[in-house]
């Protein structure tokens, strides 16, 4: 991981009368998997909407793959490569997982192998492949959003919160997915709160706090500095197990 695939500088998000991201600076080296931690209302999930576009940067630079997007409707960003899995775990509820998945796969019909990939991972994709998503339970839904964002090969994708709410066994599913994604060329950007989910996974993290970001290094600096991890977030990071 030499170079940047993505770059925030200076980033300012106005959401109403509240200013959210107070001047962003960020690097998402290309090819590996970057973790964005803070407390609850630093500006982690601003900062992947307006990466997206769904909120616009009221001043500073996003840049991807060596293109300004800042400017760009979410579709054109969306086209350019980057995914978004939110928080909310969004399927559309009265389709079945099968044809949520088709409509992600936007230049054509599914790639079979590419799916079967997922299924490996995700068997319960496979088992429930007929029925509407949302009868799903909240983990199976977490599976058809972050199956959705990767049905086409991305180059980023922005993933908010995955594990949250769910089950021991659905947390390994998704390290173990995420490893898979590791050795492709998708490169990850992940807000999450579960310490020993990011720690497994994370080549680099930053930390933010009051819409900035406070601290950049790699991930494992930050897991064997328990000083630090003090500093940054009040508390040591095991606590977010």
């Amino acid at each position: 991981m030499t170079d940047s695939l993505l770059t925030l500088s200076g980033v300012h998000t106005h959401i109403g009368q509240y200013h959210i991201l107070q001047g962003v600076d960020l690097e998402v080296p290309r090819g590996g998997l970057s973790v964005l931690l803070g407390r609850n209302g630093a500006g982690k999930t601003t900062t992947l909407r307006t990466i997206m576009g769904l909120w616009k940067a009221s001043a500073g630079s996003i840049t991807f793959d060596g293109r300004a997007i800042a400017a760009l409707p979410t579709p054109d960003i969306a086209r350019a490569g980057v995914a978004y899995v939110p928080e909310s775990m969004a399927v559309f509820s009265d389709l079945t997982v099968r044809e949520n998945l088709y409509l992600a796969a936007r230049s054509g019909p599914m790639d079979t192998a590419r799916l079967e990939w997922i299924f490996e991972f995700f068997p319960a994709l496979k088992k429930f492949w007929n029925y509407p998503a949302g009868n799903l339970s909240g983990g199976q839904k977490q599976m058809v959003a972050i199956a959705r964002a990767i049905v086409e090969p991305r180059a980023l994708l922005l993933v908010d919160e995955p594990t949250k709410g769910l089950a021991p066994a659905i947390v390994q599913s998704l390290i173990e997915a995420f490893r898979q994604l590791k050795q492709t060329n998708t490169t990850v950007l992940l807000v999450e709160q579960n310490f020993n989910f990011v720690k497994q996974l994370g080549d680099t993290v930053s930390v933010m706090d009051d819409g900035r970001i406070v601290h950049a290094g790699r991930m494992a600096e930050l897991a064997e500095d328990r000083d630090l991890q003090q500093r940054l977030l009040g508390l040591s990071l095991d606590a977010h197990q």
